[in-house]
């Protein structure tokens, strides 16, 4: 059966050869040369063993069928189709004619070498830097589809200019007479390069995520001069339907939301985006992010997604300046917010009071000088919805996104007047906001909130699963541990051409009274602490007070803080005889002098950076096969949140 399979594919293999092949003869009988030289045993076995190792690898998916309907074996060659060409190794040229899309899987670098492409709703003209694209099967795949621009009027000059392009990216010369044959007006021409950077290096150097950009496979793939061509650059194509699709009613709301943010007004639009989990507000943020950067240099970020932000690893709340587009999910772009406080947990449910006081505390950066988009998490249910209500009158913001499904029934409309009538968690209906004491942090005089109404938005998202927690792509925990390993990837020595494992770095050492500690999520005993902070993941923030270095032991504060953090490291070890903390992070020197404070949360360590760790004899350290559930005691301790308190009443 696998050779039968093995003969199908050499089979396929050789049509896309004698598509390849510069002699002109009928594809029937360029197969039947094809298949005597193989079984003469000649070249063609290589070639088929070439072209099959591209399924095995996962890099080939099969195209769609009406991509497959155009392709020259069934004479469909010619204006309107995707063509493509070698160019130098590892790199392929692109010519697409308008509305001509690409949707793939992969990572690659994208240049536009003529006319208009759009990916994920950013727009790339020749006169632009080259793109990192990154398309995990994780996330919703990515779309490059040529666009509409203005041209030359002599058709023979856009040809002149459109072959001097190819030539100057050494595209053999057959190729060029393939991909000229299909250049009409309107075209686009992009050169796509094989990628590999820091952070996917670092991300795929872990088992646990070395295919997430590898296609699935997929039986009986149909190969194609295309589809060689760009794996070659490492990336495959997928069914248009595996891109981004938007509904009438989201294409709507976006269009009102791209006025708004270009009027010239008072106050900038604030857009706050809403709904329940796994309706798609990360991929709507950053879809409306990329279309307001075409037109605007910058669009502020505020995150109150305390388990999947955009920019930051997980437990945070933070305020981004945006300038860059967002062309891959959250583990290809961790960066360096404004502001941000670290709350050290991925769910605010038991400490509301304190959410809200971190996110007044971010939210006082924020200038009202450019347009700034709200993510929210999807907790609208019950308190859920209370705190929702809490955050609306706490931001004020102009637009709401209500994103909804059709299976999810129990969320209101967030109208005006729901919002004004409506009691929250914390406030009360048809009372002053929350922005009282927001004063505090500002320096530049008082605040006060513009007009409470806003704009209404409402939209349903339509894909399949839409509203269903849990049955997203990737469950949340990874995305998580995702995040993560970005934010690490910082920690990888420039220049180094294999990653080096985290335990093989050099850690900062950081004396015992230098910093103090506090434990977020639980009580701890004095005597314990050490214990907390070892091999755990902290928040490396700053307080306004210096720390008192009366003793020579650990720091311990009493509370909570709210303050700045300016970063996330790893304590590896402990040092009791020494008095020093053994921390690695990225953050950069001139600002780990101003860390004076470690915040401990119930942010897990990702159980592949524990694994990962090569090299090592004997036992895997903080790593046991011998833990027994089975003691009392012995496993985390689960919160029941669904279960309703039993009445206990005498008979």
């Amino acid at each position: 059966m696998a050779n039968n399979r093995r003969l199908r594919l050499r089979r396929r293999a050789a049509a896309v050869r004698a598509q390849l092949a510069p002699a002109a003869r009928p594809a029937r009988q360029v197969k039947g040369a094809a298949r005597a030289k193989r079984e003469g045993g000649g070249g063609g076995d290589a070639w088929g063993d070439f072209a099959a190792s591209f399924f095995d690898a996962g890099l080939i998916a099969p195209p769609p069928e009406e991509e497959q309907e155009k392709t020259p074996e069934a004479g469909g060659s010619g204006p309107g189709v995707l063509a493509a060409a070698e160019a130098k190794e590892g790199c392929a040229v692109l010519l697409l004619p308008l509305g001509q899309t690409l949707t793939f899987t992969g990572k690659c670098c994208l240049t536009c070498l003529y006319g208009s492409v759009q990916v994920f709703g950013f727009t790339i003209v020749p006169d632009q830097p080259p793109y990192n694209l990154f398309s995990p099967h994780s996330h919703c795949a990515l779309t490059i589809e040529a666009t509409a621009y203005k041209e030359m009027e002599k058709s023979e000059e856009r040809k002149m200019e459109a072959r001097s392009i190819l030539r100057a990216h050494l595209v053999p010369r057959e190729a060029r007479c393939k991909l000229m044959k299909n250049f009409a007006p309107q075209s686009s021409i992009i050169l796509l390069e094989h990628l590999d950077t820091p952070v996917t290096s670092f991300v795929l150097s872990h088992s646990s995520f070395s295919h997430i950009f590898r296609a699935k496979r997929q039986k009986l793939p149909c190969f194609t001069p295309e589809d060689v061509v760009l794996a070659s650059t490492g990336i495959g194509r997928l069914d248009p339907g595996n891109g981004l699709l938007l509904p009438a009613c989201m294409l709507s709301a976006i269009e009102e939301l791209m006025d708004a943010c270009q009027e010239e007004d008072e106050s900038c639009p604030i857009v706050f985006v809403c709904g329940p989990k796994s309706v798609g507000k990360s991929t709507f943020n950053r879809y409306l992010i990329n279309l307001l950067l075409n037109r605007l240099p910058c669009v502020e970020f505020l995150d109150c997604d305390l388990g999947q932000p955009e920019f930051t690893p997980p437990g945070c709340i933070s305020l981004v300046n945006v300038t860059e587009p967002l062309l891959g999910p959250p583990f290809t772009h961790q960066r360096r917010p404004c502001k941000m406080a670290y709350f050290g947990d991925t769910s605010c449910e038991q400490d509301t009071e304190r959410y809200i006081d971190t996110l007044k505390y971010v939210f006082s950066a924020y200038e009202r000088d450019v347009p700034l988009v709200v993510n929210t998490m999807g907790w609208v249910q019950g308190t859920g919805l209370l705190l929702l209500i809490d955050l609306i009158r706490l931001l004020v913001p102009s637009h709401i996104i209500q994103i909804s499904a059709e299976n999810f029934k129990d969320m209101p409309q967030l109208s005006s007047e729901y919002i004004r009538s409506t009691p929250g968690l914390h406030t009360r209906g048809k009372c002053k906001n929350l922005m009282s004491g927001m004063e505090q942090g500002r320096n530049h005089g008082d605040f006060c909130p513009p007009n409470s109404d806003h704009k209404l938005l409402c939209v349903q998202a339509t894909f399949p699963g839409a509203g269903v927690a849990g049955n997203g792509r990737t469950h949340s925990s990874i995305l998580r541990d995702m995040a993560i390993l970005g934010y690490l990837s910082q920690l990888q020595p420039p220049g180094m051409e294999s990653v080096v494992p985290l335990h093989s770095l050099v850690p900062y050492q950081v004396p015992f009274n230098a910093v103090a500690l506090r434990v977020i999520h639980a009580d701890v005993a004095p005597a314990h602490i050490l214990y907390s902070v070892n091999a755990s993941w902290v928040g490396l923030c700053r307080l306004p007070d210096e720390v008192p270095c009366k003793t020579s032991g650990p720091v311990l504060l009493a509370q909570t803080p709210i303050c700045d953090c300016l970063g996330f490291g790893i304590v590896r070890g402990v040092d009791v005889d020494k008095k020093h903390y053994y921390l690695l992070t990225p953050v950069a020197p001139e600002n780990l002098r101003l860390v004076n404070c470690l915040l401990i949360g119930s942010i897990p360590i990702p159980n592949c950076i524990f694994l990962n760790q090569m090299g090592t004899e004997g036992e895997i350290p903080y790593v046991t096969s011998e833990y027994n559930y089975d003691i009392s005691g012995a496993g985390k301790l689960k919160i029941k949140k669904h279960l309703k308190r039993r009445e206990h009443r005498r008979p």
